[in-house]
């Protein structure tokens, strides 16, 4: 391989001749092998709108050339149709507070836009990855701005599945609403609820999470660029930290604003820490509803067989004719996943030390995983679950007539303790509730009829 000689503060290093990376993106690569995994296309996207913004901003306050704007604005813009990003060599999971991840970004648009000047990659006279790809600029208001931004255009996308499935849940709330079935506390029996009322809790439960959610995304559009080292803007123009934001949300079309306190939004990482919180309360819900769901559909002879699930797949290599609840089943795992990564989410945004936390890279790293993740759950769990969903209403019929919970009914009339001696010798003849009630005289036939009729007690 033929290479060219590269150098930085630490010394020299060969770089292949046809990379667009150079000698501090190579460096961070070797120091930094901790995944196994590159940066998301989506975070290396948001990285090169930002670089962007900063040419054209500069560029308006004559802090660089027409010329030089214009090549790494190209260069930018082929990165964001998806060119070069086989040349973004670092993990996600880096020293530094993302300084490799910027570097690289540098590097790579530096290069490309020296070949759209006419030079040779590395000829750092034309276009220089620190003198004018990141002018003004610093890897703290760069990496954390990209890292908002990414999670914002990640976070559209969860919310949009999550739309979805509330929507989903109303058209099953309506289609249920006639069929009732036993409710149940504790796993036990309990009283009659109708089936599309259950599912009405649980759209209810969604709403609450996409106000959580709508709202946790309004933070992610306060950016803290401009600010460079500190959030005090040393090295940047008053015209250019006031002009980026409006820059970057023409180029983005998200509504991006200058954070209020730049040294705040350099400091802090508290709003990613609420974007997870509020996702992983998110997956709770919709775990507890997967729950709900493998348990009305278990069986399909031995089990509560009250709903039916789409079948997906076999569910066995060694049982013929086994179907499992692989949707419901995905949904829960991916809501432990975003609950863990809550975790370490948590831990990195305490882990910051005055101006700056050196925790960023591991942090965005989860979330967008949790992100990624809640999206492609989501999806799955509407298109290939609960569209799909069916009532056995003659089971959840019988159920109710066979239960001993509806005696609950008949308190008021009778009082506690004969409605409990009459259940118990229901449960001890496997006698139904009426039958035993009838014979006990307590109330006449008419009485039972109305008190017992499960739609007066829904």
């Amino acid at each position: 391989m033929d290479y060219r000689l590269e150098s930085d503060s630490i010394g020299e290093k060969k770089v292949p001749v046809n990379a667009y990376y150079g000698v501090q993106s190579m460096r961070g690569a070797e120091n930094f092998c901790i995944t196994g995994q590159r940066l998301l296309p989506e975070f290396i996207i948001s990285l090169a709108q930002v670089k962007k913004a900063c040419a054209i901003t500069n560029y308006a306050v004559d802090e660089m050339s027409l010329e030089r704007k214009d090549a790494i604005c190209k260069a930018c813009d082929e990165i964001i149709e998806g060119n070069l990003w086989d040349q973004f060599i670092c993990d996600p999971v880096q020293g530094g507070a993302g300084t490799t991840a910027n570097m690289n970004a540098n590097e790579v648009i530096a290069n490309r836009a020296i070949e759209i000047l006419g030079g040779r990659k590395g000829d750092y006279t034309i276009v220089h990855p620190n003198d004018h790809v990141n002018r003004s600029q610093s890897t703290n208001d760069v990496i954390p701005t990209a890292a908002k931004l990414t999670t914002a255009k990640l976070l559209i996308r969860v919310i949009a599945q999550l739309r979805r499935l509330e929507d989903a849940l109303e058209k099953k709330k309506k289609q249920f609403h006639s069929v009732i079935k036993m409710g149940r506390t504790q796993m036990q029996d309990a009283v009659p609820i109708r089936l599309g009322s259950e599912f009405g809790a649980y759209r209810r439960a969604v709403l609450r999470d996409l106000v959580r959610l709508e709202r946790a995304l309004g933070e992610m559009y306060y950016v803290n660029l401009g600010g460079t080292a500190v959030g005090t803007s040393l090295n940047a123009k008053d015209e250019y930290v006031g002009a980026l934001a409006p820059t970057l949300s023409d180029i983005t079309g998200l509504p991006i604003k200058k954070a209020v306190d730049l040294i705040d939004g350099t400091q802090n990482l508290d709003s990613f820490a609420f974007v997870s919180s509020a996702l992983k309360t998110c997956a709770v819900s919709c775990s507890k509803m997967a729950n709900d769901l493998r348990l009305m559909s278990s069986g399909p002879r031995c089990g509560f067989q009250e709903i039916n699930l789409p079948p997906m797949q076999n569910g066995s290599s060694i049982m013929p004719g086994k179907v499992n609840p692989v949707i419901p089943e995905v949904m829960s795992q991916t809501a432990f996943l975003v609950m863990g990564n809550d975790t370490c989410i948590t831990l990195a945004a305490e882990a910051g030390q005055l101006e700056l936390n050196y925790a960023e890279p591991v942090l965005y790293h989860k979330l967008f995983e949790s992100l990624r993740a809640m999206e492609g759950a989501l999806e799955t769990f509407v298109d290939r679950c609960i569209l799909g969903i069916t009532a056995n209403a003659r089971r959840c019929e019988a159920l109710v007539e066979n239960s001993v919970g509806i005696i609950t009914a008949i308190c008021p009339k009778v009082g506690y303790q004969k409605a409990a001696k009459a259940a118990k010798e229901a449960i001890k003849t496997g006698k139904s509730v009426r039958t035993v009630l009838s014979e006990a005289g307590f109330l006449t036939k008419e009485e039972l009829h109305a008190m017992l009729e499960p739609e007066t007690m829904v």
